[in-house]
């Protein structure tokens, strides 16, 4: 047990640092991220962990947890809320001055903590924290550094516009954000409840946030391809995510173009990868494509939607071999997609 860690009440100096989850049906994932951060707790940092009613085993999973480290402040909700109510709920029973959005099945790096309470010093109103890519058991490395930095950087108001087109795409992973608490109550949140980046709308919308710092050096490795959303990614990444990056007012078309396109669903190239490792289908065509177009290019939507997935699977990885090959993430969707073949799991070798 780590004795650094303890319980925190009104009449004792408040966490500097709220390390905030939001989980639901992780129990399988759950417990080798408590243990990257445990073993890193210090005395001004507190654990608050939100079960958003998850029916899997996390209470159990849990329990034991809490057996050991009774100072884990673990809420389980009577019903879930939803990805962006359960981390506002999560900053809401926080305490610490700031705020880090952790995820329920990545990890901290070694001294991740002390990097992050360094660096929170009261000079910044957010922190982003830079992270490693790796596969789903966290065997292969598929990307060393998700922010292609390589020094600290820090932004000021005026700045605004460029740290934007600099992070505004890294932020769709919500564990890289550390902010203060005060000024996330503050901010507007239940309108971008739904939207699965609430921590987006809260940093982007107006007025702007003063004082940001990215730390280059990657501080989580995310165990990438296990999002709960996978299997909707074709309308959030389609969609959903376009949708709010280009409502932010304060910020340039360049800017947002930076961070995403704005109709990316209408790229043949993205319709084809989607078509390759199964997220696009007449069922996506029919639901998300089909109002909104019309004439030849609706036509070639729907082929798309038609076209064998197998072979459009060993296409797509046949591309990534001899035409993109630091596209590792990508390949390692085809690779893991149920339309993937031996050829396609050949070709992932030369990667």
């Amino acid at each position: 047990m780590n004795s650094n860690f303890k319980h925190f009440n009104d009449n004792m100096e408040l966490p500097k640092l709220s390390i905030c989850i939001a989980t639901y049906n992780r129990g399988q994932f759950i417990g080798e991220t408590l243990d990257s951060i445990l073993g890193q707790i210090v005395s001004d940092v507190e654990l608050v962990i939100v079960d958003g009613a998850s029916p899997d085993n996390t209470p159990e999973v849990m329990a034991q947890y809490l057996l050991r480290y009774p100072e884990i402040r673990y809420f389980r909700e009577q019903e879930n809320s939803g990805v962006d109510g359960d981390y506002d709920k999560a900053v809401g029973y926080a305490r610490g001055e700031y705020c880090w959005l952790m995820t329920d099945d990545d990890l901290l790096c070694p001294k991740a903590i002390s990097r992050v309470l360094e660096s929170i010093n009261g000079a910044f109103d957010l922190v982003v924290v830079n992270s490693e890519i790796r596969n789903i058991d966290f065997s292969m490395v598929l990307k060393t550094r998700f922010l292609q930095f390589t020094s600290d950087r820090e932004y000021a108001t005026k700045d605004g516009e460029k740290f934007f087109s600099d992070v505004a795409n890294y932020l769709s992973f919500i564990g890289g954000v550390v902010i203060k608490r005060n000024l996330w109550m503050e901010r507007d949140r239940s309108s971008y409840y739904g939207t699965l980046f609430i921590h987006v709308g809260v940093i982007f919308q107006h007025p702007p946030i003063n004082k940001v710092k990215v730390i280059a050096d990657p501080l989580i490795i995310i165990r990438y391809g296990n999002a709960m959303w996978t299997s909707r990614r074709f309308e959030i990444w389609m969609f959903k995510w376009p949708q709010l990056i280009w409502s932010f007012p304060d910020f340039s078309d360049q800017s947002k173009s930076v961070a995403c396109c704005k109709e990316p669903w209408r790229q043949i190239k993205k319709l084809i990868l989607y078509r390759a490792i199964g997220g696009y289908s007449l069922s996506e065509y029919s639901h998300f494509m089909a109002g909104r177009t019309q004439g030849l290019s609706r036509g070639v939507y729907m082929a798309i939607a038609m076209f064998p997935a197998t072979i459009a699977n060993f296409f797509a990885s046949l591309y990534c071999v001899c035409m993109n090959r630091n596209a590792r993430s990508g390949f390692y969707d085809l690779s893991r997609s149920r339309h993937a073949t031996w050829a396609s799991r050949f070709l992932a070798r030369f990667l």
